[in-house]
């Protein structure tokens, strides 16, 4: 069986030394969170994962789910228990405010605690993560009634949410959407259609189940402008939130899948439940972006997060298995051979998951501030500026972390080499688990589209801009320090690259669109080199800084420093090689005729 180890210290380093988090301490939330007080939270944080997730990770993925004749559905054993002590740990609750029940702590220890638990079971995750998503966007676009009625609960962990948005010919194309909704005469709405593909659809590990349903209104306009967002919950509920009747909505099936076996991924079916209308008519694509958005922030950490844990596992493997001699001589003649890891291509593929994985998570964390920052800030600029950066780098942490963080996986299942390809062992779960997150919440190339398409014209240009004179001005100082020119000068001429990709794009794609559709991917993963390129730079500025003043700690601060040179010297060349597919357009991949494929 596979083990696994939070990644406390690595995340209070990045919390508390690459990205200050102290100097948050005027947001709301922030101000109890002393460096005591955060250590303490991410270390009971790992403890449950570690103790109580980790040990039901191969269990879900064997025993998975079942749908009764009643169209109930029963999760793995062990996960009802563990979903208890999760809820009763407040782990739902970490950002939602106290006038609900919640915490009111920053959004960020919650994307930390998601890193966590995804790495330690990652289908048992998405219940609570979904839950957190559908109380964001109710917390946001719901009434004063609708707040009241659920968020409570579903902060309580005795109500769990869902986001029921694709159907069975609607996927990215929102606007085909059939699903009804038609008044009732007393402000609530008979919903009527089939969704699939709904991740904790049913379950035994709540009282109740809260569905976000799109659906369109009769008389709406067609297309995206008349989609509607509706609370549609399981039991239906009293004025008092006592349960009521059943809904009329039920799970056909569970959906027979690659991975995630131990998450009910449902096809759902409203046969005139009653609804009732989130936020405005006709509308509900703005609220249930809310929903979205944090939901591709939490795919992103689920990419890193199997990276992670598959990581602990290939390294600890490659100290201890014994095959073969290094290249330079033998390393431990007293055995019959070296362990792996003194063999140069092991040291690649483990260099480059820890590589990906230290900056992925800073990068993540950094993104989980300015959400923070956005929502909690009473200074308009601060808000604005940060609003900027994550909508523009949404998409980017969406695409790029779990691309490599699948390719991971994969890399790590190499490590264990036959032992790797064997269910015991646990890596090809690992692989066919992470496979799922490149896929759901908006497919990787819908992130690039959206990148190029929409992210970067926004307002002028202007997040892509401000990120371009926000990291000319953290690489500039380092032009003259001897120590730090090593880890900048690759990231500016990465920024180069990135740079001159804009401009091709800008040049190029009014007038022929398809240039932008060839372009995205690598545009994206050109961006997502060069945003872990800049994390490693704040990483090795803190990492020199806490050499010569804590000579204690010098030791694993060298290991952040070798690393982050590996990173430059080895991963981040990429961007010359992304910079010059972007340049040869689209005409050649758009000139094969489509009967030749």
């Amino acid at each position: 069986m596979p083990s696994y180890k939070a990644p406390v210290d690595d995340t209070l380093f990045l919390l508390n030394d690459v990205l200050n988090f102290q100097r948050f301490g005027n947001l709301p939330g922030f101000a109890d969170v002393t460096p005591d007080v955060l250590s303490q939270i991410l270390l009971e944080a790992g403890k449950i994962c570690e103790e109580a997730l980790a040990p039901l990770n191969q269990i879900g993925d064997e025993k998975g789910c079942k749908r009764h004749d009643d169209a109930s559905v029963s999760t793995p054993p062990g996960f009802k228990e563990a979903h208890d002590a999760f809820a009763q740990g407040g782990w739902i609750s970490l950002a939602v405010p106290e006038e609900y029940g919640g915490q009111g702590l920053p959004y960020t220890l919650s994307m930390a605690m998601n890193e966590f638990a995804s790495s330690a079971n990652m289908s048992f995750a998405m219940y609570p993560g979904l839950t957190q998503g559908a109380l964001a966007a109710l917390l946001r676009h719901g009434d004063d009634e609708q707040k009241k009625l659920y968020v409570p609960k579903m902060a309580e962990g005795r109500w769990s949410g869902t986001m029921n948005l694709t159907e069975p010919q609607c996927g990215t194309d929102l606007g085909l959407l059939t699903t009804k909704a038609t008044p009732r005469g007393d402000g609530s709405y008979s919903i009527t259609g089939q969704k699939i593909f709904i991740s904790a659809g049913e379950h035994d590990l709540t009282e109740n189940i809260v569905h976000l349903v799109l659906a369109r209104i009769e008389g709406a306009p067609a297309g995206v402008k008349g989609i509607s967002l509706f609370v549609v919950p399981k039991f239906l509920v009293d004025g008092d939130g006592a349960l009521g009747p059943r809904n009329g909505v039920s799970c056909g099936s569970i959906e027979k899948k690659m991975g995630i076996h131990g998450n009910a991924t449902c096809v759902m079916n409203y046969d005139g439940a009653q609804g009732f209308l989130v936020g405005e008519a006709n509308r509900g694509l703005n609220a249930m972006f809310v929903m979205m958005n944090e939901a591709r922030l939490g795919v992103a950490m689920q990419g890193l997060a199997q990276s992670e844990v598959a990581y602990q596992n290939a390294a600890q493997y490659a100290k201890e298995r014994l095959q073969g001699r290094a290249l330079s001589g033998p390393k431990d003649p007293g055995k019959p051979a070296d362990p792996i890891i003194v063999h140069p291509d092991v040291r690649r593929m483990l260099l480059e998951m820890k590589a990906f994985n230290e900056a992925a998570r800073g990068f993540a964390l950094s993104a989980a501030l300015d959400s923070d920052i956005a929502h909690r800030s009473d200074d308009a600029a601060s808000r604005q500026a940060a609003e900027d950066r994550l909508g523009l780098l949404t998409p980017v942490l969406k695409g790029v972390l779990t691309d490599l963080g699948f390719e991971n996986t994969v890399k790590a299942q190499q490590v264990l080499g036959g032992h790797g390809y064997i269910r015991e062992w646990g890596m090809e779960q690992f692989v066919r688990d992470a496979r799922i997150c490149m896929i759901y919440e908006g497919a990787n190339g819908i992130q690039a589209l959206d990148l190029v398409g929409r992210k970067l014209p926004r307002d002028g240009g202007r997040a892509i801009m401000a990120y371009f004179k926000d990291t000319a001005e953290l690489l500039a100082p380092f032009e003259s320090d001897e120590a730090m020119k090593s880890f900048a000068a690759p990231v500016k001429a990465a920024l180069d690259d990135l740079q001159k990709a804009t401009m091709w794009l800008m040049q190029n794609a009014m007038a022929k669109p398809d240039n932008a559709g060839a372009a995205s991917y690598d545009y994206m993963h050109l961006f997502g080199r060069v945003a872990l390129g800049v994390m490693w730079v704040k990483i090795a500025q803190a990492a020199m800084a806490i050499k010569a003043q804590e000579p204690e700690r010098a030791g694993l601060m060298d290991a952040k420093l070798l690393t982050a040179r590996f990173y430059m010297e080895r991963m981040l060349p990429e961007t010359r090689l992304r910079l010059t597919r972007i340049s040869t357009g689209a005409d050649t991949m758009m000139s094969l005729p489509e009967e030749m494929f």
